[in-house]
């Protein structure tokens, strides 16, 4: 594989997101189960793909609820975790919500990935739940 060089592209809604898709596909619901991937959010979220010589390995969303930015499936393919892609894929989506005026950050995180999240500055709120078959933590940022 070598080293990685990373390239990084938005999309905003649906347009020009397969690469994303396919990325949350292989993540989401081929490697962990997941059956309900694709929602209507992703029609008004912006989408960050994260490309290794033009292939796509990471992906993240980012959109706005009720005046609160939220971050979500953010994934990362197999082969590249461990390698700094979760972070960029974070970096990203954090300075896109600065620039459209955002102070702060909600995410909804797998248990087993809670270290990660908290190693990139988001703090843990609430108890944990079930989406489908996985525990999930809501967890939230500031990016003043």
């Amino acid at each position: 594989m070598g080293r990685p060089r990373l390239t990084v592209e938005w999309s905003k809604g649906k347009a020009n997101t397969t690469d994303a898709f396919y990325v949350r596909a292989m993540v989401f619901m081929i490697e962990q189960g997941f059956k309900n991937e694709y929602d209507d959010l992703d029609a008004k979220s912006w989408h960050v793909i994260i490309y290794d010589h033009g292939e796509p390995v990471g992906t993240g969303r980012v959109y706005q609820k009720d005046g609160q930015w939220h971050a979500g499936r953010i994934a990362v393919i197999e082969n590249y975790r461990g390698k700094g892609v979760g972070r960029v894929i974070m970096q990203n989506l954090e300075e896109k919500v600065k620039e459209l005026g955002g102070t702060s950050i909600e995410l909804s995180a797998q248990l087993d990935k809670q270290g990660f999240y908290k190693r990139n500055g988001y703090k843990p709120r609430g108890q944990v739940y079930n989406d489908e078959h996985c525990p999930h933590i809501d967890m939230v940022k500031e990016i003043r």
